[in-house]
Protein backbone atom coordinates (compact mmCIF):
# COMPACT_ATOMS: atom_id res chain seq x y z
CA UNK A 1 0.00 0.00 0.00
CA UNK A 2 1.37 3.40 -0.99
CA UNK A 3 1.36 5.74 2.00
CA UNK A 4 -0.32 9.15 1.93
CA UNK A 5 1.50 11.86 3.86
CA UNK A 6 -0.38 15.15 4.04
CA UNK A 7 1.46 18.45 4.04
CA UNK A 8 -0.27 20.83 6.46
CA UNK A 9 1.66 24.00 5.60
CA UNK A 10 -1.48 25.59 4.13
CA UNK A 11 -3.31 25.15 7.43
CA UNK A 12 -0.61 27.22 9.10
CA UNK A 13 -0.81 29.80 6.29
CA UNK A 14 -4.51 30.29 7.00
CA UNK A 15 -3.88 30.61 10.72
CA UNK A 16 -1.06 33.10 10.26
CA UNK A 17 -3.18 35.30 7.99
CA UNK A 18 -5.39 36.22 10.91
CA UNK A 19 -3.19 35.67 13.96
CA UNK A 20 -4.25 33.63 16.95
CA UNK A 21 -4.60 29.88 16.71
CA UNK A 22 -7.50 29.28 14.34
CA UNK A 23 -7.28 26.83 12.70
CA UNK A 24 -5.31 24.89 15.29
CA UNK A 25 -2.48 23.19 13.36
CA UNK A 26 -1.95 20.46 15.95
CA UNK A 27 -5.66 19.61 16.14
CA UNK A 28 -5.94 19.51 12.35
CA UNK A 29 -3.01 17.07 12.23
CA UNK A 30 -4.76 14.85 14.76
CA UNK A 31 -7.99 14.95 12.77
CA UNK A 32 -6.21 14.21 9.49
CA UNK A 33 -4.62 11.15 11.08
CA UNK A 34 -8.03 10.06 12.37
CA UNK A 35 -9.47 10.34 8.86
CA UNK A 36 -6.86 7.97 7.45
CA UNK A 37 -3.64 9.82 6.62
CA UNK A 38 -0.54 7.66 6.90
CA UNK A 39 1.67 10.58 7.82
CA UNK A 40 2.01 14.31 8.37
CA UNK A 41 4.46 16.46 6.39
CA UNK A 42 5.66 19.96 7.22
CA UNK A 43 8.12 22.20 5.41
CA UNK A 44 9.35 25.08 7.57
CA UNK A 45 10.81 28.09 5.76
CA UNK A 46 13.44 30.44 7.19
CA UNK A 47 10.85 33.25 7.52
CA UNK A 48 8.34 30.84 9.16
CA UNK A 49 5.60 32.23 6.93
CA UNK A 50 3.50 29.12 7.47
CA UNK A 51 4.71 26.26 9.68
CA UNK A 52 6.75 27.57 12.59
CA UNK A 53 9.50 25.77 14.41
CA UNK A 54 7.34 25.94 17.54
CA UNK A 55 4.56 24.11 15.64
CA UNK A 56 6.96 21.30 14.83
CA UNK A 57 7.92 20.88 18.46
CA UNK A 58 4.25 20.57 19.41
CA UNK A 59 3.42 18.28 16.50
CA UNK A 60 6.25 15.94 17.42
CA UNK A 61 4.54 15.29 20.75
CA UNK A 62 1.19 14.33 19.22
CA UNK A 63 1.65 12.72 15.80
CA UNK A 64 1.01 8.98 15.96
CA UNK A 65 1.63 8.20 12.26
CA UNK A 66 4.82 9.02 10.37
CA UNK A 67 6.24 12.53 10.70
CA UNK A 68 8.10 13.91 7.67
CA UNK A 69 9.97 17.21 7.90
CA UNK A 70 11.11 18.77 4.62
CA UNK A 71 13.59 21.55 4.13
CA UNK A 72 16.97 22.89 3.17
CA UNK A 73 19.49 21.50 5.69
CA UNK A 74 20.72 24.76 7.21
CA UNK A 75 22.32 24.67 10.65
CA UNK A 76 19.03 25.75 12.24
CA UNK A 77 17.05 23.13 10.31
CA UNK A 78 19.45 20.36 11.26
CA UNK A 79 19.36 21.39 14.92
CA UNK A 80 15.57 21.16 14.76
CA UNK A 81 15.30 17.74 13.13
CA UNK A 82 18.08 16.18 15.17
CA UNK A 83 16.26 17.38 18.28
CA UNK A 84 12.79 16.28 17.17
CA UNK A 85 13.88 13.05 15.42
CA UNK A 86 10.94 12.63 13.03
CA UNK A 87 10.37 9.44 11.06
CA UNK A 88 11.80 11.00 7.92
CA UNK A 89 13.66 14.10 6.80
CA UNK A 90 13.32 15.10 3.16
CA UNK A 91 16.14 17.33 1.96
CA UNK A 92 14.98 20.07 -0.44
CA UNK A 93 17.34 22.68 -1.98
CA UNK A 94 15.05 25.66 -1.44
CA UNK A 95 16.36 29.18 -1.63
CA UNK A 96 15.16 31.55 1.08
CA UNK A 97 13.03 33.52 -1.40
CA UNK A 98 11.09 30.74 -3.16
CA UNK A 99 7.32 30.51 -2.79
CA UNK A 100 7.33 26.74 -3.13
CA UNK A 101 9.84 24.04 -4.01
CA UNK A 102 10.88 24.51 -7.63
CA UNK A 103 13.88 22.25 -8.26
CA UNK A 104 15.56 19.08 -7.12
CA UNK A 105 19.10 18.67 -5.88
CA UNK A 106 22.15 18.61 -8.11
CA UNK A 107 23.40 15.54 -6.30
CA UNK A 108 26.64 15.37 -8.28
CA UNK A 109 27.78 18.87 -7.36
CA UNK A 110 26.52 18.54 -3.78
CA UNK A 111 27.60 14.95 -3.18
CA UNK A 112 30.01 15.64 -0.32
CA UNK A 113 27.60 18.03 1.42
CA UNK A 114 24.68 15.60 1.15
CA UNK A 115 26.76 12.64 2.33
CA UNK A 116 27.63 14.59 5.48
CA UNK A 117 24.00 15.52 6.14
CA UNK A 118 22.74 11.98 5.48
CA UNK A 119 25.37 10.59 7.84
CA UNK A 120 24.08 12.80 10.65
CA UNK A 121 20.49 11.72 10.00
CA UNK A 122 21.44 8.05 9.95
CA UNK A 123 23.35 8.42 13.21
CA UNK A 124 20.17 9.85 14.77
CA UNK A 125 18.03 6.99 13.43
CA UNK A 126 16.10 9.21 11.00
CA UNK A 127 15.09 7.94 7.57
CA UNK A 128 16.39 10.22 4.82
CA UNK A 129 15.01 11.23 1.44
CA UNK A 130 16.47 13.55 -1.21
CA UNK A 131 14.21 15.66 -3.46
CA UNK A 132 15.31 15.06 -7.07
CA UNK A 133 14.18 15.44 -10.64
CA UNK A 134 13.77 12.26 -12.75
CA UNK A 135 17.28 12.27 -14.20
CA UNK A 136 19.29 9.01 -14.07
CA UNK A 137 22.64 10.70 -13.35
CA UNK A 138 21.11 12.69 -10.49
CA UNK A 139 19.60 9.52 -9.04
CA UNK A 140 22.92 7.70 -9.39
CA UNK A 141 24.71 10.32 -7.31
CA UNK A 142 21.84 10.38 -4.83
CA UNK A 143 22.50 6.70 -4.21
CA UNK A 144 26.13 7.51 -3.36
CA UNK A 145 25.07 9.78 -0.50
CA UNK A 146 23.73 6.85 1.53
CA UNK A 147 20.16 8.16 1.47
CA UNK A 148 17.34 5.71 2.11
CA UNK A 149 14.96 7.23 -0.41
CA UNK A 150 14.53 9.79 -3.14
CA UNK A 151 11.45 11.94 -3.61
CA UNK A 152 10.64 12.47 -7.27
CA UNK A 153 9.73 16.09 -8.02
CA UNK A 154 6.48 15.66 -9.95
CA UNK A 155 5.66 19.21 -11.07
CA UNK A 156 6.55 18.51 -14.70
CA UNK A 157 4.43 15.34 -14.73
CA UNK A 158 1.47 17.23 -13.32
CA UNK A 159 1.77 20.12 -15.77
CA UNK A 160 1.93 17.80 -18.80
CA UNK A 161 -0.58 15.19 -17.59
CA UNK A 162 -3.66 16.56 -19.34
CA UNK A 163 -1.90 17.03 -22.68
CA UNK A 164 -0.20 13.64 -22.92
CA UNK A 165 -0.05 11.54 -19.79
CA UNK A 166 1.91 8.72 -21.44
CA UNK A 167 4.74 11.08 -22.34
CA UNK A 168 4.47 12.86 -19.00
CA UNK A 169 4.95 9.70 -16.96
CA UNK A 170 7.74 8.11 -19.02
CA UNK A 171 10.78 9.81 -17.42
CA UNK A 172 9.36 9.05 -13.98
CA UNK A 173 8.97 5.36 -14.79
CA UNK A 174 12.55 5.24 -16.03
CA UNK A 175 13.78 7.15 -12.97
CA UNK A 176 11.93 4.87 -10.57
CA UNK A 177 13.26 1.74 -12.26
CA UNK A 178 16.79 3.12 -12.08
CA UNK A 179 16.37 4.03 -8.41
CA UNK A 180 15.06 0.57 -7.60
CA UNK A 181 18.08 -1.03 -9.26
CA UNK A 182 20.30 1.12 -7.05
CA UNK A 183 18.45 0.00 -3.92
CA UNK A 184 16.67 3.30 -3.29
CA UNK A 185 13.09 3.50 -2.06
CA UNK A 186 10.84 5.98 -3.86
CA UNK A 187 8.64 8.83 -2.68
CA UNK A 188 6.97 11.46 -4.86
CA UNK A 189 5.40 14.86 -4.49
CA UNK A 190 4.52 18.29 -5.88
CA UNK A 191 1.30 19.14 -7.72
CA UNK A 192 -0.10 15.63 -7.43
CA UNK A 193 -3.88 15.75 -7.08
CA UNK A 194 -6.98 13.57 -7.21
CA UNK A 195 -7.04 13.72 -11.03
CA UNK A 196 -3.46 12.66 -11.79
CA UNK A 197 -2.51 10.60 -8.74
CA UNK A 198 -4.02 7.22 -9.60
CA UNK A 199 -2.32 7.04 -12.99
CA UNK A 200 1.01 7.99 -11.42
CA UNK A 201 0.65 5.39 -8.67
CA UNK A 202 -0.21 2.64 -11.16
CA UNK A 203 2.75 3.39 -13.40
CA UNK A 204 5.56 3.99 -10.90
CA UNK A 205 7.14 0.75 -9.67
CA UNK A 206 7.79 0.34 -5.96
CA UNK A 207 6.38 3.74 -4.99
CA UNK A 208 6.38 3.94 -1.19
CA UNK A 209 4.86 7.31 -0.34
CA UNK A 210 3.35 10.47 -1.79
CA UNK A 211 3.38 13.81 -0.02
CA UNK A 212 0.46 16.07 -0.96
CA UNK A 213 -0.61 19.37 0.49
CA UNK A 214 -1.91 22.22 -1.66
CA UNK A 215 -4.35 20.28 -3.85
CA UNK A 216 -5.70 18.15 -1.04
CA UNK A 217 -6.22 21.10 1.30
CA UNK A 218 -7.90 23.08 -1.49
CA UNK A 219 -10.32 20.26 -2.31
CA UNK A 220 -11.09 19.88 1.39
CA UNK A 221 -12.54 23.39 1.45
CA UNK A 222 -15.41 21.99 -0.61
CA UNK A 223 -15.69 18.37 0.48
CA UNK A 224 -14.13 18.22 3.94
CA UNK A 225 -10.99 16.44 5.04
CA UNK A 226 -12.59 13.08 5.74
CA UNK A 227 -14.12 12.78 2.27
CA UNK A 228 -11.07 14.06 0.42
CA UNK A 229 -8.62 11.85 2.28
CA UNK A 230 -10.83 8.91 1.36
CA UNK A 231 -10.65 9.91 -2.30
CA UNK A 232 -6.85 10.16 -2.23
CA UNK A 233 -6.47 6.88 -0.39
CA UNK A 234 -8.61 5.20 -3.05
CA UNK A 235 -6.36 6.69 -5.75
CA UNK A 236 -3.46 4.88 -4.09
CA UNK A 237 -5.33 1.60 -3.71
CA UNK A 238 -3.85 -0.05 -6.79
Amino acid sequence: MIRLSININKIATLRNARGGNLPDVVQVAKDIEKYGADGITVHPRPDQRHIRYSDILELSKTITTEFNIEGNPSIKFMDLVLGVRPTQVTLVPDGDDVITSNAGWDTKTNLSFLKNIISKLKHAGIRSSIFVEPIPEIIHFASLTGTDRIELYTQKYASEYLNNRSNAILPYIQAAEHAARLGLEINAGHDLNSSNLNYFAKKIPKLKEVSIGHALISESLYLGFENVIGVYKECLNI
